[in-house]
């Protein structure tokens, strides 16, 4: 708001001075204007009822109700960042997607595929994976022949040579005639769990729950 500006003349009397430069106010009042506001509106009470008991009851509401409004809207804000974000959004749309996991252990997915994938730290000829299961027996062997060092994928329909499924349940890799950095294999995702506690979401899977950045390959 645009104010005049005056100035006093030796005799004590002020003058309009039109070439003095003039104060703009705020376009906005934010909440602690208003509270100042309001708190000089309580200082400056009626003279005749300096206590009126029923405007101090409205103008302490009126504090309160401003501030509860001011915290909502921060509670509100930060809810809509945390379900906005990777935590929950981003991760309910990997659902029915596989991703790849540092795990010895390989799940089927739909189709009854079992795949995976080892690193190699040097080249390595005449390597083999086999996959056991629960009881210790090697349901099915891989060769791999020659590898050069790096990432070396596999998979198994989970079938013998008949074509008739042989395996539909999780089993475990093991990896013979080389010693791999590490072993990863494919899950398929099924839900996405977010914690009541606020913490990262969880992304559930026949393998266990992984969080979104255990993820090494999404597909």
């Amino acid at each position: 708001m645009s104010t005049t500006s005056t100035i006093t003349d030796t005799a004590g009397l002020s003058v309009y001075n039109p070439n003095a430069k003039v104060g703009t106010g705020k376009a906005e009042m934010g909440q602690a204007d208003f509270l100042r506001l309001l708190t000089a509106q309580m200082q400056t009470q009626d003279p005749f009822e300096p206590v009126n008991n029923a405007e101090m009851v409205s103008q302490m509401a009126t504090i309160t109700n401003s501030s509860g409004i001011a915290e909502m809207n921060a509670t509100l804000k930060n809810l809509a960042a945390d379900l906005g974000g990777t935590r929950l959004g981003d991760a309910a749309s990997w659902i029915g997607k596989s991703m790849l996991v540092q795990s010895n252990i390989a799940a089927p997915d739909a189709s009854g595929l079992y795949a995976g994938q080892i690193t190699l730290p040097q080249a390595t000829d005449g390597a083999s994976i086999s996959l056991v299961d629960g009881s210790g027996n090697v349901v099915k062997t891989l060769d791999l022949g020659a590898q050069p060092a790096g990432d070396v994928t596999f998979y198994w329909d989970g079938k013998n040579d008949a074509g008739d499924t042989i395996a539909t349940s999780a089993l475990q890799v093991k990896v013979n005639g080389a010693t791999p950095s590490r072993v990863a294999t494919w899950a398929t995702i099924a839900a996405v769990q977010s914690p009541a506690d606020g913490s990262s979401s969880k992304l559930i899977t026949a393998l266990g729950s992984y969080s979104p950045s255990d993820a090494i390959s999404l597909m």
